[in-house]
């Protein structure tokens, strides 16, 4: 792709106006779109325009953008997250049947967790995970799940950078992380109160491939004083059934 006179190219340009959508954001105007993705005002709605004749943004009747419909379609095709989520959620229901509380898919994406799926009890306590949402690895059991089982190159690049607090109970510590990792390895799963907030326990397992690494993290979130152990008996089956599934031949 050619470069701007900026240095950046069309695709890093593309990539920041659909980055610029988040699950809170859904709809913007041109104009915010083109500041926050920090471009000149005619280039974003040049970018804007061609995104929208070609589909993968929507343009209402007052100008207002959207997601389209076809980068969906786009994304769904042939994806390895698609098929992680049409394994796990037969078991993620049975799950969430039984613990009858968040239930959670979560996929590694960029050094983040990147959750594909949630299945919620209307009784079931608080939970700021979203789908399509993102959380760090060292701050949720999904992605403790997903760290402690990933490659050892991901351990050591996610360790070095300064770890975010997301609550008073978040550790930053990379020696305390390692020391948690190492648990999570030991028990099979991970146990996070309080990590992302204080009234919660986030628990998950891994979903592993023939070599031991994580594929995915299947997890539930309990209320703080709830214990633990009926919530890992059930994902630690559902877990084991996903892995089958996957193995098998599409």
């Amino acid at each position: 792709m050619a470069n701007s006179s900026s240095g950046d190219s069309v695709t890093d340009r593309l990539v920041r106006v659909l980055e610029t959508f988040t699950p809170t954001r859904t709809v913007q105007t041109a104009a915010e779109i083109g500041r926050r993705a920090g471009l000149p005002p005619s280039t974003a709605h040049r970018i804007v325009g061609d995104l929208v004749d070609a589909g993968l943004l929507d343009r209402d009747l007052e100008g207002r953008i959207s997601v389209g419909l076809r980068l969906w379609e786009l994304a769904t095709r042939s994806s390895l997250a698609l098929r992680v989520r049409q394994a796990a959620l037969p078991a993620m229901e049975r799950v969430q049947a039984r613990v009858r509380e968040h239930t959670q898919l979560a996929i590694l994406e960029q050094d983040e967790a990147l959750f594909l799926e949630r299945l919620s009890d209307p009784d079931a306590g608080a939970n700021i995970t979203r789908i399509a949402g993102r959380l760090p690895l060292h701050a949720s059991s999904s992605g403790l799940a997903l760290l402690a089982f990933g490659e050892p190159a991901l351990q050591e690049r996610v360790l070095a950078r300064p770890l975010r607090r997301v609550s008073a109970s978040t550790p930053t510590d990379p020696a305390a992380v390692r020391r948690k990792l190492a648990e999570v390895r030991r028990l099979g799963h991970a146990i996070a109160p309080g990590y992302i907030e204080e009234v919660s326990t986030g628990v998950a397992v891994p979903v592993r491939d023939h070599a031991g690494r994580a594929t995915a993290a299947l997890s539930v979130v309990l209320p703080r004083d709830t214990a633990p152990a009926l919530a890992l008996e059930e994902l630690h089956r559902a877990a084991h059934e996903v892995e089958r599934a996957l193995r098998s031949p599409a």
